[in-house]
């Protein structure tokens, strides 16, 4: 393990590179560094090692777990390695000054520079996003993104213990999304944001926020948030600031998960939605065939061709799209279709609703709206337009915003497990989890012969036709026949008075 004075060298001069700091800042920040390791001498002679941020911060962590600073719980070196980053980051004001100077020039270049400095400062978790696994596969709706998310790192028990003895009252900040994670040092069960920065992005009269996510799994992908802590909710303001904020950011798109259990996502407690800089195969999803508005004749719409309900819906003025938007979610709340499953409501409990992402193609604004139902049945406990049992051995979780577009995010444990089934598939005696069987059967009566040459590729495209399965378990409106008659129901339905 190399000295602290070498790898604190190599960390500053590392920031001076890439641009944290000035090389006078130099000095302070090495200083600080070594505050923050109670560490009193320093060799001024130190070598520059070969070794990036994430790297350093590890090896400093550890130093820090020998000297006794700290027991070595995941949240303890993560409260460290977050402290030692602020180091080396200005402070919000500033953060926000350069972003706006920039975004004078493009709103490209004001994202670009916050983007970097999320990643250079480490709290975008560079090193940990580069373990996911990764690949494209095609479908009968265009190539599909399959993810195993291997970035998170696991638990150990001592910390899991801690979690649970500590006390459950504390209340700040209030989740993982508010405002007040900025420069928030952490505790056991919350993460370090010491090295964390939003920038203020005004939407519609109200104070929202823009950040980055510690694990990408798309490029930029991001996070907007409202200031207040309050559940998410689909509604008209949604779709007003989906459209305000893509007037802002015209290079990206910006969506919400859907605002009711099983159909939205994980964290339905704070008001917030997920950009980036990305193309999903849903974006480039071809049109199936167009309909009318009659109230709204001059809005350009139609389905698109997708697993997932999607009407898609253009107009050169924002306000128009947001009126029309937000008249088709209140005809989809109070619909209901029992020959194709469709319940509005069970008793007064809801279960309509829409998964909105917006994006600009040129002077057009677009927003795509997703039909969702949360209904559950005896034969679909989990959800009838949810991952139904035949795939859960590769997804149960819901399907929020990111898979609605075509990304599959998948568990850790596929890795392993379809390296198992690749062995098996060669010919190797290998125990694959009984879960898998028949998946693995499938796969066996449909390809032949399977060589060291083409497994790869067989057991990729075999996810990614799972995954495209996944998809249209959670289409209302399915791409059959009678499903494409069903939708046309509703369509009419619009326009009737």
């Amino acid at each position: 393990m190399a000295n602290i004075s070498s790898l604190v060298n190599t960390l500053v001069n590392k920031a001076i590179e890439k641009e944290l700091i000035q090389t006078s800042d130099g000095i302070y920040a090495r200083n600080q560094v070594l505050g923050l390791l109670n560490e009193a001498s320093y060799q001024d002679d130190a070598e520059l090692l070969n070794l990036d941020i994430p790297d350093i911060l590890e090896e400093l962590a550890e130093l820090a777990v020998n000297k006794g600073l700290i027991e070595g719980l995941l949240d303890e070196r993560e409260q460290l390695t977050a402290k030692i980053m602020d180091v080396f980051i200005s402070k919000p004001s500033e953060i926000n000054q350069t972003f706006y100077l920039k975004y004078q020039a493009s709103p490209e270049q004001a994202t670009d520079y916050f983007y970097q400095l999320s990643k250079d400062s480490n709290y975008i978790q560079t090193k940990r996003i580069a373990n996911n696994i990764h690949f494209k596969t095609a479908s009968d709706y265009g190539d599909l993104d399959i993810t195993i998310n291997l970035s998170k790192p696991e638990k150990d028990p001592e910390q899991i213990k801690r979690e649970k003895e500590m006390k459950q009252d504390i209340a700040y900040p209030k989740c993982l999304l508010c405002a007040e994670n900025e420069g928030y040092v952490g505790r056991i069960g919350h993460p370090a944001r010491s090295n964390h920065r939003v920038i203020e992005v005004p939407l519609e009269g109200e104070d929202w926020f823009l950040q980055y996510s510690p694990y990408v799994y798309y490029n930029e992908h991001s996070i907007l948030f409202a200031k207040e802590h309050r559940p998410m909710k689909i509604n008209r303001d949604s779709f007003a600031r989906l459209t305000a904020f893509v007037e802002k950011f015209p290079h990206y798109f910006i969506g919400s998960n859907a605002d009711l259990p099983i159909v939205g996502g994980s964290i339905l407690s704070h008001d917030h939605y997920q950009g980036g800089h990305y193309t999903f195969a849903m974006t480039n999803a071809e049109e199936e065939f167009s309909f009318t508005l009659d109230d709204f004749s001059d809005v350009e719409a139609m389905v698109v061709k997708w697993p997932l309900s999607v009407i898609r819906l253009r107009h050169t003025d924002r306000n128009t799209l947001v009126d029309a938007s937000d008249y088709i979610l209140q005809k989809w709340r109070e619909y209901s279709d029992p020959a194709a499953d469709i319940l509005a409501y069970t008793d007064d409990t809801p279960h309509n609703t829409i998964t909105p992402i917006a994006r600009k193609r040129g002077k057009l604004y677009e927003i795509d709206l997703v039909l969702r139902n949360n209904r559950t049945t005896d034969e679909h406990p989990m959800g009838l337009f949810h991952p139904h049992e035949d795939v859960h051995h590769i997804k149960k979780e819901n399907i929020g915003l990111i898979e609605v577009m075509g990304l599959a995010v998948l568990p850790p444990r596929l890795k392993e497990e379809m390296e198992t089934i690749k062995k098996h598939l060669l010919g190797e005696k290998v125990t694959v989890a009984e879960y898998h069987h028949d998946w693995v059967q499938s796969i066996e009566d449909r390809y032949s012969p399977i060589t060291k040459d083409n497994v790869n590729k067989i057991v990729e495209d075999a996810l990614g036709q799972k995954f495209a399965r996944v998809l249209e378990n959670a289409g209302v409106y399915k791409t059959n026949q009678t499903g494409r008659d069903a939708f046309k129901r509703f369509l009419s339905h619009l326009n009737e008075r």
